[in-house]
């Protein structure tokens, strides 16, 4: 990292603790020397996986997200639990919301999603070889689940109607695998 960039923490409150969210507020020493404030949001990381079917289809939910309002076709994913890898996590959150178990999973790269104020750090997961196991959805989940071809899914975010930023980057790696640009990741047994 270049050090003429780096800003330096002088303090740090806790402005606000919730369920899985906490708001801090810093003061920082900027590169020139001044003191600014920053705000960000601490998050404990998630898994995001793109369930892949033998016959290339992927398995994709729709959800209602609140703070939007509004239904997004999305990848499945969820925060990780205290304790958890993100592939502990991915694994539980397949089962959790498709009722699927994958045989196979292959880390496809690390996401920072909301890099100007929040520490949130999203890992996506490839998964094959599925068998439905039954869901469990959590108290608070109504999702919707479908089973669609690449194709599909790429012309649904060139129509600008995918716009979950996590789904959009895993749709750009998964079309980069199947076209042969990119060399598929090395799959691990589960």
């Amino acid at each position: 990292m270049s050090k003429r960039l780096r800003e330096i923490e002088l303090s740090s409150e806790l402005v606000y603790e919730g369920v899985f969210l906490k708001l801090r507020r810093d003061q920082a020493r900027m590169p020139d020397g001044a003191q600014r404030t920053r705000e960000y949001i601490m998050h404990p990381g998630a898994a995001a996986m793109v369930p892949l079917f033998d016959d290339g289809r992927v398995l994709v939910e729709r959800q209602f997200r609140y703070p939007l309002r509004e239904v997004f076709l999305e990848f499945p994913a969820g925060k990780l639990d205290p304790g958890e890898t993100p592939l502990q996590t991915a694994q539980r959150e397949l089962v959790e919301e498709t009722g699927y178990r994958a045989a196979q999973w292959a880390l496809v790269t690390r996401i920072h999603p909301a890099i100007g104020f929040a520490d949130e750090a999203l890992d996506i997961f490839l998964c094959r070889g599925l068998t439905h196991v039954g869901r469990a959805l959590d108290q608070d989940e109504f999702l919707d689940l479908e089973v669609v071809t690449l194709g599909w899914l790429v012309d649904e975010l060139r129509a600008g109607r995918v716009s979950d930023v996590k789904t959009q980057i895993a749709v750009f790696w998964l079309e980069k695998f199947v076209s042969g640009q990119w060399p598929w990741p090395e799959f691990q047994p589960a």
